[in-house]
């Protein structure tokens, strides 16, 4: 029987079609491994709806999805959107306990999840899982306009729902189209980054359907992989990922010829500040950044790497600096339930983040947090101006620093027959005694968030450095 005819399901979800689904068939418009066009698209969409259907969705319903990087996961989403339901996007590296303790808290009414972990090599780029639809009795219809969910990276601690409307979707996806180094129609992008966060969401995978790229998921999220990918289409192709791909990429000694890449976009932290001129030298294009947050996404962006350290704002965001602190305009609160008047009131998010603006509002610097200038003896010192200074120094891979128990403690992940004496004495060299850690906690890798974010919060680093390496 052909379902899909007999059964007609309804679709408020317009915006998907118009922003998303709609245009020719011919042309790839996603590739993990296997092509698929804009009509197969289209076709697995409806399909992945009435599953739902099946499993109970309703227009302004609730899903959840924990589903790995996959044609399912973007079919599934884009289908809970055309019924007109409220996703709620959780990693699908998340442990049980902390899917469960989400599942508590945002009460979806269907749960899409792909059952046991696939079998198989690490470090794999996506899967091909069959999703199973659990219905969950109990769960909550949407309480307002928001299509999307997303939890926070917790780098800092517990993560926070963040909601968005198609509207802010849309208007997102207008940014990204007016940035004239962003990847556009006819060119391809290469996807490291999780595609259940904001950047990989919207800034790929969604801008690649609306701008009518080709979005390409690499085989395994090794530099050979990824320099496969980027070397498999005849088309202009951009890399978007986090810092980490690109230091994995400048690492590569000798890499093959790559005379289609025009650029890497990375956001999420800070880069290092060798790593820049390095990707250049190896690829012959640059290393560019963005700035943003969940809550908002894009922010500002240096797509040539020529504002280093500062960014350019995009269209339409309203920016200003109160007391040193970056606010940005939003007309209401992005937080999912009860609003927290700390970071959101009258019409201003705040982010937490210390920043310089010019005057004219052209140029965008970002200093680091406001939570990083801690008090010592009396003395103000900034963190993250100690953090970008260890990183800067030779041989340090990785660097965070903290402040825990009354102290500055920095955690390090070194090259091989790097000394962490030597480090801390290199640090010394350009700042004041109290400035310093207090001592320097030596680990083979430093902890990170699912998606790639240096984890700042100082028991979780206590741990790891208990459980991996001596005090220095």
């Amino acid at each position: 029987m052909n379902d899909h005819v007999t059964r007609p399901l309804p679709d408020p979800g317009h915006w998907v079609d118009r922003l998303l689904l709609q245009g020719p068939g011919p042309g790839i418009c996603l590739r993990f491994g296997a092509p698929l066009d804009r009509t197969g698209l289209r076709i697995e969409v409806q399909r992945r709806q009435r599953q739902l259907h099946d499993a109970g969705l309703r227009p302004g319903g609730t899903a959840a999805l924990r589903l790995p990087p996959s044609p399912a996961l973007v079919t599934v989403l884009l289908a809970a959107w055309r019924t007109g339901a409220q996703v709620s996007l959780l990693d699908h590296r998340l442990t049980d306990t902390e899917t469960a303790r989400a599942l508590e808290h945002l009460a979806p009414q269907v749960l899409v999840h792909s059952g046991a972990a696939p079998a198989g090599p690490a470090l794999r780029g996506y899967t091909d899982p069959e999703p199973l639809f659990t219905a969950r009795p109990g769960g909550r219809p949407a309480q307002g306009p928001q299509c999307l969910v997303q939890l926070s990276s917790g780098s800092t601690g517990p993560a926070k729902a963040i909601a968005r409307t198609a509207g802010d979707l849309e208007a997102e996806l207008d940014r990204f189209s007016r940035l004239p180094q962003f990847p556009g129609p006819g060119s391809r992008v290469v996807l490291l980054s999780s595609m259940v966060h904001v950047l990989g969401l919207v800034g790929g995978l969604l801008h690649a359907l609306h701008s009518r790229a080709e979005l390409v998921l690499p085989d395994r999220l090794t530099a050979s992989s990824i320099l496969d990918a980027v070397r498999a289409g005849p088309r202009p192709t951009t890399v978007i990922g986090v810092p980490f791909h690109a230091e994995l990429l400048a690492a590569v000694a000798d890499p093959p010829p790559t005379p289609m890449l025009e650029r890497m976009i990375v956001a999420g932290e800070p880069v290092r500040p060798a790593v820049p001129a390095a990707f250049t030298a190896r690829y012959g294009v640059p290393l560019g950044t963005m700035y943003g947050m969940t809550e908002t996404g894009v922010i500002a962006t240096d797509l040539d790497g020529a504002l280093r350290p500062a960014h350019r704002p995009v269209h339409g965001m309203r920016l200003r600096v109160v007391d040193g602190e970056l606010w940005i305009g939003a007309s209401r609160s992005p937080y999912l339930g009860a609003g927290d008047p700390q970071r959101w009131s009258d019409g201003w998010l705040r982010t937490r983040d210390a920043a310089e603006l010019d005057p004219d509002g052209g140029r965008l610097t970002v200093l680091g947090r406001r939570d990083s200038q801690v008090s010592i003896g009396g003395l103000k010192v900034d963190l993250t101006e100690v953090e970008l200074a260890l990183r800067a120094v030779s041989g340090v891979r990785e660097a965070v620093v903290v402040f825990d128990r009354g102290a500055i403690e920095g955690y390090v992940a070194l090259d091989e027959g790097t000394d962490a004496q030597r480090v801390r004495a290199e640090l010394g060299i350009g700042f004041a005694a109290y400035k310093l850690p207090r001592r320097l906690r030596v680990l083979p890798v430093l902890p990170r968030t699912d998606t790639g974010k240096l984890l700042r919060a100082a028991p979780v680093l206590r741990a790891a450095a208990d459980r991996h390496s001596p005090t220095r």
